[in-house]
């Protein structure tokens, strides 16, 4: 290593947006808006379309790039100060952190951005300062509201070469927290899944084995609604659109109420209610289970 990593470590304080590469575009604004009730909200230099589900201007940047995977991840730091002592605690890991120019930061609606590579190759940018769009959400098929703001978007399930190495590096460079694991039987060996938190949201990401040349790194997003009857009309939306969706059903850690369906990029969204939070850090204790789901999820029948 560079340097000694610092006794207390900085940590971001959310999930604040995800850059996708789409084959797509048509038929991705159409799935946003009518089956995800999410709200378009202007473009970039690129060509991205924005989408807000709260009062960030943009949680989501669509790419017209043909990737039909996650092309980066952003997470909000408390400040400029912080932001710049979490890149020197990545340098610390032998990564290289550059930072991005003030119109590569206006493209992300930020008024500063660092960014760097994570052990799977993932762009990782780290920003302060988002943009706020204090006119009210609007969703186009009429979602009350997600439970997003100081919560960060949602959450991201990534596949990984190596679990033990690339969580390493999020613990001691973006200082995330375990918050558990699950372990189950994936193609005949047992596999530990390690879902970490930033703020009091359950998990803002979580880390499964997988990943390999030709595998997409993003297996899911999740959206979370203020409202069990936001889930329950957009099933009925999604099912009457024709599009492919598993069953509704409650996980073991986070205790969401939720269903997954299938993206136009072809990696899943889940669509949920009710998760569990962290709600006293000095009391929670990572614990460890043995399935995904209380009750259903799965194939549609």
């Amino acid at each position: 290593m560079n340097a000694e990593l610092p006794a207390a470590i900085m940590g971001v304080t959310q999930l604040g947006y995800l850059g996708i590469g789409v084959s797509d575009l048509s038929e991705w604004k159409e799935f946003a808006a009518s089956a995800l009730g999410i709200q378009e909200n202007g473009t970039g230099p690129r060509g991205e379309v924005y989408f807000r589900i709260d009062d960030h201007h943009q949680r989501f940047a669509l790419f017209p790039t043909g990737e039909d995977d996650l092309l980066h991840a952003g997470w909000e730091a408390k400040d400029a100060q912080t932001m710049h002592a979490i890149a020197r605690q990545v340098r610390a890991l032998s990564v290289e952190v550059t930072e991005a120019s003030r119109e590569e930061a206006a493209a992300r609606m930020a008024l500063g951005l660092i960014r760097f590579l994570d052990p799977d190759g993932l762009v990782v940018e780290v920003y302060h300062g988002p943009l706020l769009d204090r006119t009210p959400f609007h969703s186009p098929r009429g979602v009350a509201r997600f439970k997003a703001d100081a919560l960060g978007l949602g959450h991201i399930v990534l596949k990984v070469a190596d679990i033990d190495r690339t969580l390493r590096f999020y613990l001691q460079g973006l200082g995330v927290k375990l918050s558990d694991y699950i372990t189950v039987e994936r193609e005949g060996r047992m596999a530990s899944l390690a879902f970490t938190h930033v703020n009091p949201r359950h998990h803002s990401m979580a880390l499964v084995p997988g990943l390999a040349p030709g595998v997409k790194r993003l297996q899911h997003f999740m959206l979370e609604t203020e409202s069990i009857n936001d889930v329950g009309l957009a099933m009925d939306v999604m099912q009457q659109s024709g599009l492919e969706m598993g069953r509704l059903g409650r996980h073991t850690n986070d205790q969401m109420i939720s269903f997954y369906v299938i993206s136009p990029s072809g990696f899943n969204v889940e669509y949920g209610w009710g998760g569990r939070t962290i709600d006293d850090e000095s009391t929670w204790t990572v614990q460890n289970y043995r399935a995904t789901s209380i009750w259903g999820h799965g194939p549609q029948r």
